[in-house]
């Protein structure tokens, strides 16, 4: 230890200064990412500036706690690099419980091994049931078939639980190993969620039409030409869905039901919870299609007493005007009162964000937790 936190080790074990609790940190991975508190004395926030350590050596933090201080009676915490996708793990990758102390003066001293990063590792023992709804399931608005998964929670069998359900575009790019461009770790994604006891979900995962994606994705006449998206969202909102509460333990009211996807599947994802409030209470709309449609038109009057929640994301690499038209949308729907209260919208900016699958693995743990789970239980 260098002369400096020699110095400060002093200073803390100084009983004239030591007033307060003081936390001592060392980790044996440590990078330029900042060190945050959380626990039940702040809803569980990260990134609480309120509660940053401050990095006084390698792989070495420390905490005060002001002097007026309204401990909780039990002081229970948890350390992340800045998110739950980053939280503290021990040394096989395993979560840890949280930590706790009922002293509110002294030195606690705690030690962590490892950190997660975006989200993994997981556990093979919770990852979701993917089963194979059908290879064929007709869609009678578009005189077509498709290939449709479910994504159940691991314990469904084992469960007499209803779960809240989310619609997701673009199957082939959710969970398959093999997909060109990557896929977003869905079932990976849900399995640490689920570990840590937060995101027991289904999701319904509707593969694209391949060649006829974008005619499939697109509404009405756009720029793109003349596409079959209201016939789209008529076989999700009047087909699969009733399908879906037939065959499965869901949750069927608005408020527990959320459509989503990125991209031209983020845009088709917009247009139903426009045409469709009183069905999707949630969206979750990643680096959507907006340049297809330049005015969209929101109907207010369509919009249901209980708020719409729509979490939104953008990054700053993907075009020149993405982050605009997201911008834009987010003060459209507000100021057409579609969305009454705008806390019910998250807008998520990464500025060095592409237009990728990688970007919206990230976000998706976070979206799904936000829009469903806003209660921390970790």
């Amino acid at each position: 230890m260098n002369s400096d936190n020699t110095t400060f080790t002093e200073e803390i074990n100084n009983p004239i200064l030591n007033t307060g609790l003081h936390i001592i940190l060392t980790t044996d991975e440590d990078d330029a990412r900042p060190v945050y508190i959380s626990g039940n004395f702040n809803q569980w926030r990260t990134q609480d500036k309120e509660f940053i350590m401050e990095k006084i050596g390698i792989g070495l933090y420390h905490y005060k706690f002001p002097h007026d201080f309204d401990y909780p009676s039990e002081l229970l915490y948890k350390f992340t690099k800045g998110d739950w996708s980053e939280v503290e793990i021990d040394s096989r990758g395993n979560r840890t419980e949280n930590r706790s102390t009922s002293n509110h003066t002294g030195i606690q001293k705690e030690h962590v091994a490892r950190w997660r990063k975006n989200w993994l590792p997981f556990k093979q023992s919770f990852l979701p049931q993917v089963q194979l709804i059908s290879d064929e399931f007709i869609i009678p608005q578009l005189n077509k078939t498709r290939k449709i998964w479910a994504l159940l929670p691991h314990d469904y069998d084992n469960s007499s639980e209803s779960y809240p359900v989310m619609y997701l575009q673009d199957a082939q790019n959710l969970f398959n190993e093999a997909a060109e461009f990557g896929n977003w770790e869905i079932d990976k994604k849900l399995a640490v969620m689920s570990e840590y006891k937060i995101g027991k979900i289904i999701i319904i995962a509707i593969e694209h039409a391949e060649e006829d994606r974008i005619k499939e994705y697109n509404v009405g006449k756009t720029v793109l030409g003349k596409g079959q998206g209201k016939k789209y969202i008529r076989f999700v909102t009047d087909t699969l869905k009733p399908y879906v509460d037939s065959n499965f333990r869901t949750k069927k009211e608005r408020e527990f039901t959320g459509i989503g996807g990125s991209s031209m599947g983020g845009l088709i994802s917009i247009f139903s919870g426009l045409r469709s409030p009183e069905v999707y209470g949630k969206l979750m709309i990643f680096s959507p299609s907006l340049w297809v449609v330049p005015e969209l038109k929101i109907n207010a009057e369509k919009a249901n007493s209980a708020d719409t929640k729509i979490y939104l994301y953008a990054g700053g690499n993907e075009s020149a005007t993405m982050i605009e038209h997201v911008k834009k949308f987010q003060k459209d729907l507000i100021s057409s009162e579609f969305v009454k209260d705008k806390s019910k919208i998250n807008l998520s900016i990464n500025r060095q964000g592409k237009h990728s699958e990688t970007y919206w693995s990230d976000e998706f743990p976070k979206a799904i937790e936000w829009l469903f789970f806003n209660t921390k239980k970790t």
